[in-house]
């Protein structure tokens, strides 16, 4: 019920309405109290406590104002229908990670509906939002939310994602959401106001850690909990990406990632359908993607993002091999990926300087290649650039192409970032709205980190205005020229790995992946052979007759050989 709230080492609250009049909180024991009176749909309200205030909901579904305004009240009828929808495998199908602010001019849920039909023409089966929660302003990436059971209100709100889910459902396509489980924003946040939610003893790269495992953590833990199953069951979205789980600092007995995977897999129960959980993790062990209860340190997650298969691709035919991508670069680094999917195996990392990560079991009953979301570009590799350059406007779009053609067509679940499809002209870099307290020392920030990397050319100022809207897609472009090739490309790709199963295929066992050169690569798929080069020319020899299905570039195959201007590549299918 809205107006609840736990408050357990507060002296007094009282609970504040949008016309300025209190009601009194009756303690109901276990640090909780409840408003005398039940709240109406759309009454504002916030909380004294302790003389200070009035302070938002944590649980506030809506924050209209922001994070420094006052809740409003949703009416539960909202998350009552019926779809119909049954569900689907999200692992194995086709992801689309999109920013909601950026994807459409209007930067609305409601907005982004009208292109879900290009998405289902496209071939994707899922679409994966990035963070909805009431973040400060009114644009972000959404990592530095501080109302996780809100959707933000420059989005459309809760009502707004009710409908996105819907719509999205009635053309076959699953919703995904990045949640954000292991900090706080540092900008309105007012949860240590009610409780201890955060923890000194834990820390993480943005300051206090959640406390999921001091005193009084047993509520902080449904907190988030609960968060997960209003999105999961209330919403009615199919999963969720957690954000840098590696990051989540928790020495309970059971992790706090054990016990969300446990939760969802009752609310799979409750609500009759597959819900899936995909970690973002740089720890590279396989023991995040095993099920509960078969090793030790098992997470139970259903997927995790493959950070290695991306180096190894932005590397090679990105020919840039600075920073974390030290280790990757090479044709023989690119086939560990895609044939092993982690490179940092337990050998040495030169970016971290210590040993990394555990080798997978290509033949493990608990996991195949589908557990490992494989990607080009996604939000950070492309905004955490100093000027939120998109892969084919450094590297050119023949590279991404043949690129492409490898991950999509890999044993891995394949992501795409929004306008990846068609080499989107517009940038993404990092954008915020804090105020005028934080904003300026963000903007300081980032110029000097890049200056200290040797970036000599001027960095996007992130708080500007202008600097949001430059990340804004623009939809004219895949309908002509070198975009429309492109979008082209990616169709008949995703079309191959869905008509294929041999293309589809998730045993790691099967694939296999020569080394023709420093410049070339052939990925064996069953019966299907993808030869991808970055080199201008190619001549790669075959032992057998293949019927060319697809090609970027220039092509001529005959019994004995394929020649493959580049980069490119062709997709053969052996007779």
């Amino acid at each position: 019920m809205a107006g609840q709230v736990w408050a357990p080492r507060a002296q007094s609250i009282s609970l504040v309405l949008g016309d300025g009049s209190e009601l009194a909180m009756l303690p109901r024991g276990d640090g909780w109290y409840d408003p005398e009176r039940g709240l109406r749909t759309g009454e504002r309200y916030g909380f004294m406590v302790d003389g200070a205030g009035p302070f938002p909901d944590p649980r506030s579904l809506s924050l209209p104002d922001g994070v420094h305004g006052l809740s409003r009240v949703v009416d539960p009828a909202v998350f009552s229908r019926e779809t119909g929808w049954p569900g689907t495998e999200v692992l194995g199908g086709v992801l689309y990670e999109l920013h909601v602010g950026t994807f459409t001019s209007d930067g609305t849920l409601d907005a982004a509906i009208s292109h879900l039909d290009h998405l289902v023409e496209l071939g994707v089966d899922a679409v994966e939002l990035m963070p909805l929660t009431e973040f400060p302003g009114s644009r972000g990436w959404g990592y530095d939310g501080v109302a996780p059971w809100s959707v933000h209100h420059a989005y459309g709100g809760q009502e707004a994602l009710v409908r996105f889910v819907d719509a999205a459902h009635s053309r076959g396509l699953a919703v995904i959401v990045d949640v954000v489980h292991n900090h706080l924003g540092p900008e309105g946040n007012y949860l240590p106001r009610f409780g201890p939610y955060l923890t000194s003893q834990h820390d993480t790269p943005w300051g206090q850690g959640l406390n999921f495992d001091g005193l009084d953590s047993l509520e902080v833990r449904e907190f988030f909990l609960g968060s997960a199953r209003h999105l999961l069951v209330d919403i009615g979205v199919d999963g969720l990406r957690l954000d840098a789980v590696h990051a989540i600092a928790d020495d309970s007995v059971m992790h706090f990632l054990a016990e969300l995977a446990l939760r969802t897999r009752a609310w799979e129960i409750e609500v009759g359908r597959r819900l899936t959980l995909i970690a973002e993790s740089d720890l590279n062990q396989p023991t995040m993607v095993m099920p509960l209860g078969t090793a030790t340190e098992a997470s139970g997650m259903d997927a995790q993002w493959a950070d290695d298969v991306h180096h190894a691709l932005h590397a090679f035919f990105g020919r840039e091999t600075g920073g974390y991508y030290v280790d990757f670069g090479s044709a023989e680094t690119l086939r560990q990926a895609l044939t092993k999917v982690f490179v940092h195996e337990g050998g040495y990392s030169t970016f971290r300087g210590a040993n990394w990560g555990a080798p997978l079991d290509r033949a493990s009953l608990h996991y195949d290649g589908h557990s490992f979301v494989a990607f080009l570009q996604d939000h950070d590799q492309v905004g955490n650039r100093a000027i939120g350059d998109r892969f084919a406007q450094h590297a050119g779009v023949p590279a991404q192409a043949a690129a492409a053609a490898l991950y999509l067509l890999s044993p891995c679940t394949p992501m795409l970032f929004m306008g990846e499809e068609w080499a989107a002209g517009t940038p993404f870099p990092f954008f915020s709205d804090l105020g005028p307290e934080l904003g300026p020392l963000v903007t300081e920030g980032r110029s000097r980190e890049f200056r200290a990397m040797g970036w000599a050319q001027p960095t996007p100022d992130p708080q500007s205005k202008a600097t949001f809207q430059t990340a804004k897609l623009d939809w004219a472009e895949p309908g002509s020229g070198v975009h429309a090739e492109l979008l082209g490309w990616y169709q008949t790709l995703i079309g191959l790995r869905r008509r294929h199963p041999d293309l589809k295929d998730p045993d790691l066992r099967d694939v296999q992946v020569d080394v023709i050169d420093g410049d070339t690569l052939v990925l064996h798929r069953g019966r299907f052979q993808v030869v991808v080069t970055r080199a201008e020319e190619c001549v790669v020899t075959i032992d057998r007759r293949v019927r060319q299905l697809a090609s970027w570039d220039a092509c001529s195959v005959s019994d004995s050989d394929i020649r493959l201007a580049g980069p490119g590549a062709v997709v053969l299918e052996g007779l």
